[in-house]
């Protein structure tokens, strides 16, 4: 017999009844009769009862094992009786009576509960994420990742892409993001730097010709910490392909992401490919922002022109000014009491906004401040564009363009949330697509890029020549699925030509772009082909799946929110010899 187990802890049925097997797992609980002892005993795959009669000269030393000592008890497989069965376990039938027993490791009094869902805090979870990571619905979401990761690695290698490794020590990269350093010994004063993403190796191997690429790859960024991502690091599926158009990498990537949800999803419905194509322009008319939850109904509605001129004096000024007004219609909010609009007056306020005014449609007629100081006229042209009835109401947000849309957006999902409108069950995928090339620094009047400075433009250099840069789409294109951006992707810009002119326009000189992107530029110029692609994340898939809003839940060994991991102790001083040989000194602020 094996010395530590002939079978696992989820493993044994009623058909095994008789025979004598050996099982090792952690204490989970223990439950005494008086004259017999309840054991259950778990392992990675699950739960079995063990028991043991107070007669046994084992009976003391189980009974003094603490809660999360590792033990291994041989024993027969005995059929529990009709009372004590349980339905909930899958060896719910059965029971293991135990003949021997070894204690293989004993506990310490345990900082957190195992066998329990009460919080222990962050810090205490984080600090003892083994112990944490023991906890049932934990230990499912770190399975569930794993399943996860190798239904997509299946479905694209299916698709023809071929899994490829990319540098972890590189040179810092144009993310955006800060970089994590890495100070060489061999090269004093030289650093490396953690990648940020893949992105130039994955373009790189384009150029060398292999056509369909992925990997599951680590990504690093010294930011800080998000519900929605790590502070350090996170992974993503990040993949590239050749000779494609937009349409390609959609085909390819729609598939892999609505097979992987259909496949972990319990029964919650999946947006059918192809999914929906958004313009960048008409989700931040729409929804207010470009990565929105479609299980959300409401819809954004300009109305401008009933305000222009208008007896609402405030509106009128501001739309004079070169301001707009967007209407977010609220269903079913005209029935709320005075207190509903006056808590929403006080949130707006709280987020930075002068206040949120409305017209409230109930028992037929048009109320509030807003009613008031509009001409019928003016408020049925409202009424009309918005969609509202008798029962509902209507929200306004008055500013330029680029401010109304991002505070419409928030009450938009603030207003989804508090009237409980968002569909349920569902996970709603979309595409933002026709992102904006450049875009305006208001505070500087510079155009910048907007987006990735690597895609092409859409119109190629004929755009770039004749078109007003403000008005140049890219080939750039997110994945959101309820309200979560899953990605983003572009087709790259492989012409050295075409990206001198891009950069020109954001203002780099040739020399610049040369000394920054040398690497790149050079590979380009030795033929490259059309080639494009996306980097969904892998954390924020998880969470998806996991219903999660925090990612420390669905990552095995995660920071908390200052950066540190408090279970390892780092970040951590070194010793003055490390420094000496990176050739560093420390300059540390003052306390």
């Amino acid at each position: 017999m094996h010395p530590y187990r002939t079978h696992n802890c989820a493993e044994l049925r009623l058909s095994h009844a008789g025979e004598t097997v050996r099982l090792s797992g952690w204490v989970h609980r223990k439950r005494d009769h008086g004259q017999l002892l309840f054991v259950d005993l778990r392992d990675n795959f699950g739960l079995t009862q063990c028991v043991i009669d107070i007669s046994s000269p084992l009976f003391q030393k189980l009974e003094s094992a603490r809660n999360e000592s590792v033990i291994t008890v041989t024993g027969r497989v005995i059929e529990r009786t009709a009372e004590t069965t349980n339905d909930r376990l899958p060896t719910g039938q059965i029971e293991i009576g135990v003949d021997e027993l070894t204690v293989q490791s004993t506990a310490d009094m345990l900082p957190l509960q195992v066998n329990a869902d009460e919080d222990a805090g962050e810090d205490i979870r984080l600090r003892y994420r083994y112990l944490d990571l023991r906890r049932e619905k934990m230990h499912e979401k770190i399975l569930l990742r794993s399943r996860v990761i190798s239904s997509i690695r299946r479905r694209m290698i299916e698709q023809n892409f071929t899994e490829f490794q990319t540098p972890i020590l590189t040179a810092s990269s144009p993310e955006g993001a800060r970089d994590y350093l890495v100070p060489s010994r061999i090269h004093p004063g030289k650093f490396y730097a953690l990648p940020q993403a893949p992105q130039m190796f994955k373009q790189l191997l384009m150029v060398a010709g292999f056509d369909r690429y992925f990997q599951i790859a680590p990504c690093f960024r010294d930011e800080d910490s998000r519900a929605d991502r790590s502070p350090g690091e996170f992974y993503q599926l990040d993949f590239e392909m050749s000779f494609v158009t937009q349409d390609d990498v959609f085909a390819a990537i729609e598939p892999v992401l609505h097979g992987v949800f259909e496949e972990f999803a319990s029964d919650r419905v999946i947006t059918p490919a192809p999914f929906p194509r958004i313009p960048f322009d008409e989700a931040m008319m729409k929804y207010g922002s470009d990565k929105p939850d479609l299980r959300n109904p409401i819809e954004i509605i300009d109305v401008t022109e009933a305000f222009r001129g208008s007896g609402f004096g405030i509106f009128a000024k501001q739309v004079d000014a070169g301001a707009v007004v967007r209407a977010i219609p609220a269903p079913g909010a005209g029935g709320k009491p005075r207190s509903f609009f006056d808590k929403l007056n006080d949130w707006a306020r709280g987020n930075g906004a002068a206040g949120l005014g409305y017209i409230n449609f109930a028992d037929g007629e048009a109320k509030g401040p807003i009613a008031k100081n509009l001409d019928a006229e003016r408020i049925e042209q409202i009424k009309a564009a918005t969609g509202v009835a008798d029962g509902d109401a209507v929200f306004f947000a008055c500013d330029k363009a680029g401010a109304a849309a991002k505070f419409a957006g928030t009450v938009r999902t603030k207003l989804g949330d508090d009237l409980d409108l968002l569909e349920k069950n569902c996970f709603k995928f979309c595409w933002i697509v026709d992102f904006p090339m450049f875009e305006l620094d208001e505070d500087t009047g510079k155009i910048e890029f907007s987006h990735n400075p690597f895609s092409m433009p859409q119109g190629g250099m004929d755009a770039l020549e004749n078109q007003d840069p403000l008005t140049i789409k890219a080939y750039q294109y997110d994945i959101v699925c309820n309200g979560v951006e899953l990605s983003s992707g572009a087709i790259r810009n492989h012409l050295p030509e075409v990206m001198y002119k891009a950069f020109a326009i954001a203002g780099y000189a040739q020399e610049e772009v040369e000394e920054r992107f040398s690497g790149l530029l050079s590979a380009l110029k030795f033929g490259a082909p059309p080639h494009g692609g996306s980097a969904p994340g892998i954390d924020r898939i998880v969470m998806l799946l996991a219903d999660e809003p925090n990612i420390r839940e669905i990552v095995a060994f995660p920071m908390n929110q200052k950066a540190e991991d408090l279970m390892m102790h780092a970040p951590a001083e070194v010793p003055m010899e490390r420094l000496r040989e990176l050739h560093l000194k420390l300059n540390l602020p003052p306390e």
